[in-house]
């Protein structure tokens, strides 16, 4: 294991700056994505890791040493790459010990190192195969198993499950939390997909443009994201946006207003406008208001387009227009979208009230996209157990919740409830009233 930290990392190539003034400490043992769109500089990041790319300022450190300098094989580091690169005229064995036949290894320490790697991936019984004759999966893990073999202090990764087909990356993403279990070895991995950042990491670095935008737990990066981008690309789906004015302790949208706490978020009392975000999970209809922790006024709507995904209904809505001439509002200028339970009685083209979760409404400079608060309610705000949830939480197996199926109240006396997407990631830590939401217990749910 080794910490590796990053200081005022920056990578130019000529007038174009891939990474910039990137600055990461990332914990021994730890399990950390890197995650952003396409072009975000993420890859980048991690090649100067291992040292296929030179940074052009900043310092790279491994463990206790400066490797800035350092080549790949002198680093202490294995590679996992998303071409996967196997040598298709060597069978199993040979590929997985190729590196250590490279550095002379004597044969009975590298039937050992083999032997154990395979192990570790299930690959005891097909050391004897060749490439061609294994599915995606299983190459994979050969690939996996030849970095293990190397003892390395920190395993890269670089989106090595892109290439999988969608039942296959699940069965891999519990694979790779059952190596890191095993191993406990640093993990740095590179993905564009959230929901593996979501389910395998104890953090998440959001990169954009080449810079950090948010570098923690899954669950606040979720439920307390930095700024507007992390906002919109943690969550699928993504968070509805709109731009609002601020007048009189309400958030006027274009045709309704939504009133806040002005002693809770007196930030936000002396603007002229600010953005507010609101998952699609926290919006309800208005007849299930009581789901909420603290409704908005009712909204009128019209559904538009309907989503069923068998465990929830995406609900697509547009306003109901008083005359033709009515101004373009929320639900039509960004595209409101709503979710609702799977036995939920609707359908397209149907009159609907709505209503807010004013607890779970986020507000955003204007400007500048950074988060304002998150919640417009005395005591509502969202939190995930605190400063200790990360890399010293000790790991759970996946808990599988109905949706919207339990709530609670918290000690503020704000009503909570378990709402997912897919499935609910549960954690808990006993606390000294107990493991329950209810108690002193630490309690995440993951939406997904």
């Amino acid at each position: 294991m080794a910490r590796v930290r990053l200081t005022d990392v920056t990578k130019r190539y000529g007038d174009v700056t891939a990474v910039e003034n990137m600055n990461l400490d990332l914990k021994d043992g730890e399990f950390v994505c890197l995650v952003g769109p396409s072009g975000c500089g993420k890859s980048t990041t991690l090649e100067t890791m291992a040292g296929l790319t030179k940074p052009t300022s900043g310092n790279i450190q491994i463990g206790d040493r400066d490797v800035t300098t350092l080549p790949p094989k002198d680093r202490g580091i294995s590679m996992v790459f998303q071409n996967i690169a196997l040598f298709p005229h060597m069978d199993v064995y040979d590929n997985i010990s190729f590196g250590l036949r490279l550095r002379d290894f004597a044969q009975e320490e590298m039937d050992e190192r083999v032997d154990e790697a395979a192990r570790v991936v299930r690959l005891e019984a097909m050391l004897d195969r060749m490439p061609s004759e294994m599915s995606g999966g299983q190459r994979q893990r050969v690939a996996i198993a030849r970095a293990i073999v190397r003892d390395p202090d920190v395993f890269l990764m670089d989106e090595p499950l892109a290439n999988l087909d969608a039942k296959l990356r699940v069965n891999m993403r519990t694979e790779l939390q059952r190596l890191h279990k095993q191993l406990d070895t640093t993990i740095i991995y590179v993905t564009h997909n959230q929901a593996e950042a979501m389910t395998m990491s104890d953090r998440i670095a959001v990169l954009d443009n080449g810079k950090l935008q948010q570098i923690a737990p899954p669950l606040t990066c979720y439920n307390q994201p930095a700024n507007r981008f992390v906002a919109s690309f943690i969550g699928s789906p993504s968070m509805n946006f709109a731009a609002t004015t601020v007048a009189d302790g309400s958030l006027d949208a274009d045709g309704y207003s939504i009133g806040f706490d002005t002693g809770t978020v007196d930030s936000v009392a002396t603007r002229r406008s600010v953005d507010i975000g609101i998952r699609p999970e926290d919006i309800y209809l208005a007849e299930n208001s009581a789901e909420a922790a603290d409704p908005s006024q009712p909204v009128s709507a019209e559904t538009d387009v309907l989503e069923p995904m068998g465990d929830e209904i995406f609900v697509y809505l547009k306003p109901i227009r008083e005359t033709a001439d009515d101004t373009a509002d929320f639900a039509e200028r960004e595209g409101l979208l709503m979710s609702v339970a799977p036995v939920t009685d609707i359908g397209e083209d149907d009159s609907v009230d709505i209503v807010f979760d004013r607890a779970r409404i986020h507000l955003f400079d204007d400007r500048s996209g950074e988060a304002l608060s998150h919640g417009i309610i005395a005591g509502a705000e969202i939190r995930t157990g605190g400063d200790s949830v990360g890399a010293d939480w000790p790991r759970y197996p996946l808990i599988a919740f109905s949706r919207r199926s339990s709530s609670w109240t918290d000690r503020s006396g704000i009503k909570r409830r378990l709402s997912s997407h897919r499935f609910w990631l549960g954690l808990t830590r006993q606390g000294d009233g107990g493991a329950s939401p209810l108690a002193g217990g630490h309690s995440l749910v993951s939406d997904l």
